[in-house]
C-alpha cells in the first residue's frame, strides 16, 4: 500500500515537473526576445549571408524593439563560426546565419568536423535558396557553358576556376564531372577576394551567390555563362541554366538558413521560426534583388530538408572524389 501511495505520488509530482516546465517554456516564449539577440553570420561583411542576417535581423528589431547584433566569424569553410554557435548558452539568444556549405557540404567533404551539423544545432528556419551563376572575367572567350566545355577540352587543365567555400568548389567540380573536362582549382578565404581576381583577369571562373553575381554582372566587370537550377532564376532569366545547355543531370541551389544551439527551447525555438518566416513574406522586392527565392520552412520541414540536402552533397562529393582530410 505504502509503495503503491509512493509510486502514484512521484507520478503526480513528474507530472506536475513537465506542466510546469512546458508553462515555463511557453512563457519564455512570449517574453522571447527580451533582450539583444546575437546573429553569427558564418562568412564575411558585405556577403550574401551576411546581407540575409541583416534583413531578417532589421525586421525582428522592428518586430520586438530588440536590438539583433550581426557578428561576422568567417574563415575555414565556416568551420569558425558553426563550432562557435554549437558550443554557445541554448537560450535562444545566440543564433548561426549560414548556408549549405557548413550544413550540408561540409560533413561530406570532411572526415573530421569541429562540429556535427545535425547533432549540434537546432534548425530554425531556411530564408532563402536559388540557383548559383558561373562567371567569368569580361574579356574570357567563351560566352556560356557549351562554350566552355569545347574550350576546356581543347586545352585541359588550362583554365582556373576559384572558390572559396565548399558550395562553390562543389559547383566547379560537378560540372567537371558532368562535362568531362579538367579545371584546375584555385582555393581562396573569401569571395571579396575571388572578385577582385577575376575582375582583375588572375583567374577565369567562379561559381557566384546570385547576389555578388548581378552586382559584377550589372557594374560590367563580368559576364555569366550559366545558372546552375532546374530553371531560370527569375532575377536573372536571360542567363541559361546548365541544362538547357546539354548538362541535363547538373542541379545545384545555395540555401541560407538561421540555425540555434542543439536543445533550445522548443517553444522559443518556434517563435524564432516565426519571426523569421514573417521576415521573408515582408519584402518579396529583397529577394528580387537578391537573385534568390523566399523558402520560409517550418521547423519540422527545415529538418527534413537538410537530411536531403545532406544526402543530395554526399553523392555530388563522392563523385567528384572531394573528399579531404
Amino acid at each position: 500500500m505504502i509503495r503503491s501511495t509512493f509510486r502514484a505520488t512521484a507520478g503526480a509530482l513528474l507530472l506536475a515537473l513537465a506542466a510546469g516546465h512546458a508553462h515555463a517554456q511557453l512563457a519564455d516564449a512570449e517574453k522571447y526576445p527580451n533582450k539583444p539577440i546575437r546573429f553569427v553570420v558564418a562568412f564575411a561583411a558585405g556577403s550574401a549571408t551576411d546581407t540575409v542576417a541583416r534583413f531578417v535581423g532589421a525586421h525582428i528589431t522592428k518586430v520586438t524593439g530588440q536590438p539583433v547584433v550581426i557578428e561576422n566569424k568567417p574563415g575555414g569553410n565556416g568551420f569558425l563560426a558553426a563550432s562557435f554557435v554549437a558550443k554557445a548558452p541554448r537560450d535562444g539568444y545566440t543564433a548561426l546565419v549560414t548556408t549549405q556549405t557548413t550544413h550540408a557540404a561540409n560533413p561530406a567533404l570532411f572526415k573530421r568536423l569541429p562540429y556535427d551539423p545535425v547533432k549540434d544545432f537546432t534548425p530554425i528556419a531556411t530564408v532563402s535558396k536559388g540557383a548559383t551563376v558561373l562567371l567569368a572575367r569580361k574579356d574570357f572567350p567563351a560566352n556560356n557553358a557549351r562554350e566552355l566545355t569545347e574550350l576546356a577540352k581543347k586545352s585541359p587543365g588550362s583554365l582556373t576556376f576559384a572558390s572559396s567555400s565548399a558550395s562553390a568548389r562543389a559547383g566547379g567540380e560537378l560540372y567537371k564531372l558532368l562535362a568531362g573536362v579538367d579545371l584546375l582549382h584555385v582555393p581562396y578565404q573569401s569571395p571579396s577576394q575571388i572578385m577582385t581576381d577575376i575582375a582583375g583577369g588572375r583567374v577565369d571562373l567562379t561559381w557566384s551567390d546570385g547576389l555578388n553575381a548581378m552586382t559584377n554582372i550589372r557594374s560590367g566587370k563580368m559576364k555569366a555563362l550559366a545558372t546552375t537550377g532546374a530553371e531560370r532564376m527569375s532575377s536573372t532569366p536571360d542567363i541559361p541554366t546548365f541544362a538547357e545547355q546539354g548538362l541535363t543531370d547538373y542541379q545545384l541551389y545555395a540555401w541560407t538558413a538561421v540555425y540555434l544551439p542543439a536543445q533550445a527551447p522548443e517553444a522559443v525555438a518556434r517563435r524564432l521560426n516565426e519571426l523569421v518566416r514573417e521576415a521573408i513574406v515582408s519584402d518579396p522586392s529583397y529577394f528580387r534583388q537578391s537573385g534568390s527565392e523566399p523558402n520560409p520552412l517550418t521547423l519540422e520541414q527545415f529538418a527534413r530538408f537538410q537530411e536531403k540536402e545532406i544526402a543530395l552533397w554526399a553523392r555530388i562529393v563522392k563523385a567528384a572524389g572531394m573528399e579531404q582530410e
